[in-house]
């Protein structure tokens, strides 16, 4: 069992907090949190032990769980690497991509392994048809969500659109060629809403919109390739592929069939991939214990962090 200790105690803090002390993968060590009051709080209601510095806690400790805001990420991984632990570090990676490229530098450096914490991967819904999505040319992703004032301290592309960004990074195999894209601040100081348009050079377009003053919640991506349709509902855990195969010669009564004008046929049929229930959260984090203890590639890189951080930034210099 791999000794971890959590930095920030927040709403996802106390979450990471609960899956590491009942994971098997991982001894919980304890936790550090800036705020003595709701540290307090949390040694009171759970009874976890409180490091009162970080550097009592990355001490103790061979993972460092980051859930601090964004803003101390790279200070937090920064101390934690150079002591020679692992570190699992919340979205989005850092602020900037330059800090991002100086923690991947020193975790080389210093011979340790980081994922980031980009969840949706470990979504049943996009496990069960990841294999299934081949060279998509056009994706469509609706990310909305009611207002919350907590993350209204980023932009909402750093606090909900970098999921789908992740996810479009992670099945396009093709460099970004031209971002458009435009926010509106609405009740926030920085965008409440956005639109981004990805193009990539092999020809794929993603097309992102994020919201955090909806009036409801949706997180749905549709990927469109040749021959197939898959959609894949991220709240809701479902997913659904259409595909499109040569219609037989003498189709059956309930087959459905399409001719184009040309005059050609073709069959269309649905796959529906069964999707296993997890908890998501702990799925990121035992797979990452897997990646230490079977020295493999995390699931989710430093690399893939930076890059989904990347192009977040250049959708924000558009604004």
């Amino acid at each position: 069992m791999l000794k971890a200790g959590v930095l920030g105690a927040g709403h996802l803090g106390k979450i990471h907090l609960r899956l590491l002390n009942q994971s098997h993968k991982y001894e919980l060590v304890g936790f550090y949190d800036a705020d003595a009051e709701n540290a307090k709080r949390v040694v009171e209601e759970f009874g976890y032990t409180y490091f009162d510095t970080i550097e009592a806690l990355i001490d103790a400790v061979d993972v460092v769980d980051i859930v601090t805001p964004t803003l101390s990420h790279y200070d937090c991984a920064k101390q934690a690497i150079k002591k020679g632990k692992h570190i699992f570090i919340e979205k989005p990676i850092t602020n900037t991509v330059e800090e991002a490229e100086t923690i991947r530098t020193l975790v080389a450096e210093h011979g340790v392994k980081g994922q980031v914490g980009h969840v949706e991967r470990f979504n049943p819904a996009f496990i069960g048809v990841k294999d299934k999505i081949v060279n998509p040319m056009f994706i469509e992703c609706h990310r909305l969500a009611e207002f919350n004032p907590r993350g209204t301290d980023v932009p909402v592309v750093l606090d909900l659109m970098i999921h789908d960004i992740d996810i479009i990074l992670s099945v396009v195999n093709s460099p970004v060629k031209h971002i458009s894209a435009s926010g509106v601040s609405v009740v926030s100081d920085t965008p409440d809403i956005a639109n981004a348009r990805i193009e990539f050079k092999n020809g794929c377009v993603a097309n992102l919109t994020a919201s955090r003053i909806s009036l409801k919640n949706m997180r749905k991506t549709r990927f469109f390739q040749k021959d197939a349709y898959i959609s894949v509902d991220f709240l809701e855990k479902k997913c659904e592929v259409v595909k499109m195969k040569d219609a037989p010669e003498n189709p059956g009564d309930f087959d459905m069939i399409l001719q184009n004008a040309e005059g050609i046929k073709k069959q269309i049929y649905f796959d529906n991939p069964k999707v296993e229930n997890n908890n998501a959260i702990l799925d990121e984090l035992e797979t990452f214990a897997d990646a230490i203890n079977n020295n493999t590639k995390p699931i989710v890189t430093l690399h893939d962090g930076t890059e989904a951080l990347r192009v977040a930034t250049m959708i924000i210099n558009q604004f």
